[in-house]
């Protein structure tokens, strides 16, 4: 019989990459590893900012990302390379957010939970919120999609039909945060970005289509949280890096289909 917080871990991994899979696409797409890294890396700042405030997790979180975003738009307009200005904010925000979940020493606070993650931990509640924040981006996701994907295209031709790629950039900055919110319980902000490129990786030598790949994706983020938590069961090993290897492993799988012969 299945233990009660297994089913609890597999529900909760499968929200984060139903949401992840298709945003993935477009982080892949639009080469924003390292924005997407950046993110993850600033989301420990919010994590901070939450529970010095007292406020919900994921109002911190998103809040950090909109300065962030805000931040990097600000310094790349001052002749600042964007990946400098990535690397500053992003490693600044790391810093500080570590520092100050350090404060909270009398809150019983583990910062390894929030690098790592700490998915068999996941409760009911948790799991309700994983899943109304994949919902949430899913329907952002849906909404937007033609018009990302014009932007992602050509930010020319999307101006030319009406759409702000600033503005459409801000709202994928805003939904990344939003899954970056709900995952770090799930697999860590150190894993996050894992879990957004690699299943989207995976998919993208596989599909034919925009359409296909970010179902592909979520499909293969889903194979690599059951694969990574039965690794993590038969070997006593840590749940969130398990899921990563998996989902490595079926990159690693969907590469040998595209060699010669």
């Amino acid at each position: 019989m299945i233990p009660d917080f297994m089913i609890r871990a597999a529900l909760a991994g499968l929200g984060v990459v139903v949401a992840a899979g298709p945003l993935g696409s477009f982080v892949v797409w639009r080469r924003m590893a390292y924005f997407g890294d950046a993110t993850a890396h600033a989301s420990l700042l919010g994590v901070a900012l939450a529970l010095g405030l007292g406020v919900n997790l994921l109002g911190g979180v998103l809040a950090v990302a909109v300065l962030m975003a805000l931040g990097l738009a600000a310094m790349s307009g001052r002749g600042i390379g964007a990946d400098t200005a990535l690397g500053v904010m992003a490693h600044g925000a790391l810093a500080a957010g570590l520092v100050g979940l350090s404060l909270f020493s009398g809150r019983a606070v583990n910062i390894e939970t929030y690098l790592f993650g700490d998915i068999l931990a996941v409760r009911w509640a948790d799991l309700a919120w994983i899943w109304i924040g994949a919902l949430t981006v899913l329907g952002v996701v849906a909404w937007r999609w033609q018009a990302w994907l014009t932007a992602t295209l050509s930010p020319d031709l999307a101006a030319s039909e009406g759409i702000d790629p600033r503005r459409e950039q801000m709202l994928l900055t805003i939904t990344l945060a939003i899954v970056v919110a709900v995952a770090i319980k799930v697999v860590g902000a150190l894993l996050i970005t894992a879990m957004l490129i690699v299943p989207a990786a995976a998919a993208r030598s596989l599909s034919r289509t925009p359409e296909a790949m970010a179902a592909g994706a979520s499909a293969a983020g889903a194979v690599a949280v059951i694969g990574g938590l039965w690794m993590a069961w038969e070997l006593n090993s840590p749940a969130g890096p398990s899921i990563v290897c998996a989902a490595v492993v079926l990159f690693a799988l969907s590469r040998l289909r595209q060699l010669p012969g």
